[in-house]
């Protein structure tokens, strides 16, 4: 077992929980590791034996181009979208992460983390 890891991922994006931050958007960052088998790929050096993380950038991207809610919401839809394409990967954690989130003070990102 190892892990295929992306961090830091920003994207500009439309999601919060009020209708303002989704006119205004804001700066968001996303972290994604995937558990899996990936002994036949690190032994035969062929990409389609592990997780590609260029996919995995795709899924993280397609859903921050659609206004979320919510946080969580966000992460679950990296996580469904990575299973439709490695459904036999043990574990994917992904956290997102709001920067300069509207709490009424100061306070650099708020961050949520799933496991799916």
């Amino acid at each position: 077992m190892g892990t295929v890891s992306l961090e830091g991922i920003e994207f500009f994006a439309y999601h919060g929980t009020s209708d303002e931050e989704q006119k205004i958007g804001n700066k968001f960052s996303i972290d994604v590791a995937i558990t899996t088998d990936f002994l036949e790929a690190a032994r035969h050096d062929r990409l389609r034996n592990t997780v590609n993380y260029e996919v995995v950038y795709r899924v993280a991207a397609e859903a921050m181009q659609k206004p979320s809610r919510l946080l969580e919401h966000i992460a679950y839809k990296i996580i469904e979208g990575i299973r439709l394409t490695y459904p036999n990967v043990e574990l994917i954690e992904v956290s997102v992460s709001k920067f300069n989130p509207p709490v009424g003070g100061v306070c650099a990102r708020s961050r949520i983390t799933m496991k799916g």
